[in-house]
């Protein structure tokens, strides 16, 4: 399976700092993206933490006997860890938190992926985009059980209020699921910044018009801080070929 990749970030037309971070693995094993809270200083530690210690504990557990979802999971435990302990380190970045989408190529594995809070992964196949993840949100659930629609989600006053995030210490449990992965395939890894400002119909029509990569990646964020880029702003593409 021969993967090609590419990440953009941007912090956006409203925000002056960037408390997204991403990552990828230069073989294409691994990719991460990361969308930190707890004000400036704080979001963008935790973000920059949870990237940094999963693709450590990802890199040296690589050929580990352990399966790749006791991997991933480890991964993110140790992530949280992490960012406990820099919480009891500097007290004022004790409100911080981080969510986490990463998704794994294992040889002789099917491809795996690992999510807490909103960031997402989506698959776009023959033109059709599906989203992977379910966001670990109070809206996500009440959309769920029918409580609000999809529409009115989306200027909901706690559609940020996340259910789960790496930076809490009731942590015990991170999503993972295998993925149903084909030829021709593309993935797309990305923080809240981008799937707040457009909704599926419109990221759709960026992977349509721009097969290349990289003008992709570049379109989404465009097209995102044409509708207003409140947020910051990441993405991540993962094309199977």
């Amino acid at each position: 399976m021969k993967l090609n990749f590419a990440g953009l970030t941007d912090p956006g037309l409203i925000r002056s700092n960037n408390q997204d971070a991403y990552y990828i693995d230069p073989e294409g094993r691994f990719f991460i993206v990361a969308d930190g809270m707890g004000g400036h200083a704080g979001g963008e530690q935790a973000s920059h933490i949870a990237t940094q210690e999963i693709r450590g504990y990802l890199e040296k557990n690589w050929q580990s006997s352990e399966s790749t979802p006791e991997l991933l999971e480890n991964a993110l435990l140790f992530a949280n860890e992490a960012i406990l302990q820099d919480q009891q380190n500097h007290p004022e970045r004790a409100d911080m938190g981080t969510t986490a989408v990463v998704v794994v190529f294992r040889d002789s594995d099917p491809p795996w992926c690992a999510h807490i809070g909103d960031s997402r992964l989506y698959r776009y196949r023959k033109s059709q985009l599906e989203q992977i993840t379910e966001d670990h949100t109070w809206i996500a659930r009440a959309i769920k059980l029918g409580d609000i629609s999809a529409d009115e989600a989306r200027l909901h006053p706690y559609r940020h209020v996340l259910s789960r995030c790496l930076g809490r210490e009731d942590l015990h449990q991170v999503d993972i699921q295998t993925l149903d992965i084909k030829v021709g395939d593309r993935l797309l890894l990305c923080s809240d910044g981008l799937t707040e400002e457009l909704v599926a119909p419109q990221i759709k029509t960026c992977l349509d018009n721009f097969p290349v990569l990289d003008k992709a990646a570049f379109s989404l964020v465009e097209a995102a801080k044409e509708e207003g880029g409140h947020d910051n702003i990441t993405v991540v593409l993962v094309d199977v070929e």
